[in-house]
């Protein structure tokens, strides 16, 4: 560590800077949705009639209590994004453009072709990853770029647009993906039979009406309080509860089709095969893409983390509205931050590993400012 004069003179260790770390649920929320999973189950054959009871009463398709909990589990992630940097967003014109080209162009044609080539006997497993390789990763990401020692201010312009576009391109690209591919290569039998309004509309609930909720806190509040109250205050009350809308969910998931995914434990392992390659692939890709764009350590993790991660919440919440809770694309939404929380943790130590290798010049110190927070916040 670098030494440095006191105001005495002497010559004394330089204040170490808090290394930022993961919270505790977030580094055991794998354990988290297996324990989910198992009490659905439970429930499930303890209450056979639930399912009936929780379909009385309906919002967009999907029974009351996990429409509540859908919407809740993306509102403190939403709350979270920084609105107000997009107006940054044209002094990074290079950074923006490639993480348009590997968000909503690489990224989709990935998880679509690694979809395909895993799972080409499961139609349904299928199309759960290919709603999972749409939706782009938002909130979430400046938690794995702060842990690399990211740009957080480019991170934050990047996951506002991409929280901005999901809206007017998810449902376009799922019905494109879903419907019209398919028909391309003559597999018509594959083709789904979905609409574009059907896609949009959970789109629109799911993921409109807590946008609009969290744009409208953080705009509000902000000015009003502080944004270091806002970070620092706020968010860590509501931030953690976003596991909770997330775990109950899944509770009443598997409470419908937990007995069903019990037979069949290596489908979960079919279905977590592709989403560890495109992880891996997403993340090479876009670190060998920022080292050709000439981009320093800091923006090239932003971009790695922006590429690489997915907005799991949404992927879930279009699955169960547009298919059911008891799909199989379902369930393939469910397996998403099962195999990406360990595969990003795994990622930010290789982000660090490159750092020291690629990126000699790189300031070895992140942001003293950094503490732990909740991912799904």
């Amino acid at each position: 560590m670098a030494a440095q004069l006191d105001r005495a003179g002497h010559v004394g260790r330089a204040p170490a800077v808090a290394k930022p770390r993961l919270s505790l649920l977030d580094r055991f929320l794998p354990l988290w949705i297996f324990a989910a999973m198992g009490f659905g189950i439970a429930l499930g054959r303890a209450f056979p009639d639930l399912g009936a009871a929780l379909d009385r009463v309906k919002v967009a398709g999907v029974s009351l209590p996990i429409a509540a909990g859908l919407l809740w589990m993306m509102y403190p992630v939403l709350a979270r994004v920084r609105y107000e940097s997009l107006g940054r967003f044209r002094a990074q014109g290079r950074l923006v453009a490639a993480s348009m080209a590997l968000n909503w162009v690489l990224g989709p044609l990935l998880m679509f072709g690694l979809a395909w080539l895993f799972l080409p006997d499961e139609p349904h497993y299928r199309n759960g990853l290919i709603l999972i390789g749409l939706a782009r990763c938002i909130a979430m990401v400046l938690i794995w770029n702060m842990l690399a020692r990211g740009d957080g201010e480019a991170a934050a312009v990047l996951v506002a647009l991409n929280s901005l576009f999901q809206i007017a391109m998810y449902s376009v690209l799922g019905w494109f993906y879903l419907s019209v591919i398919p028909g391309w290569f003559g597999a018509e039998g594959t083709v789904v039979d979905v609409s574009m309004w059907e896609i949009a509309k959970s789109v629109l609930i799911f993921l409109g009406i807590p946008l609009a909720a969290g744009a409208l806190t953080r705009l509000t509040l902000v000015p009003a309080k502080g944004r270091d109250w806002y970070d620092n205050v706020l968010m860590p009350l509501i931030g953690p509860t976003a596991l909770l809308g997330l775990l109950s969910t899944i509770v009443l998931m598997f409470a419908m089709q937990g007995d069903r995914i019990v037979e069949l434990p290596l489908d979960v392992l079919r279905i977590a095969a592709p989403l560890v390659v495109y992880f891996g692939v997403m993340f090479g890709l876009a670190f060998v893409i920022s080292r050709r764009l000439s981009f320093g350590y800091p923006e090239t993790a932003a971009l790695s983390f922006t590429a690489a991660g997915n907005n799991f919440e949404l992927a879930i919440a279009v699955s169960v509205g547009v298919f059911g809770i008891a799909s199989g694309e379902a369930l393939a939404g469910v397996v998403g931050p099962l195999i990406e929380v360990p595969a990003l943790i795994g990622l930010v130590y290789a982000s660090l590993w490159l750092k020291g290798r690629l990126f000699p010049d790189a300031a070895t110190a992140g942001d003293p400012g950094n503490a732990p927070v909740s991912r799904l916040a």
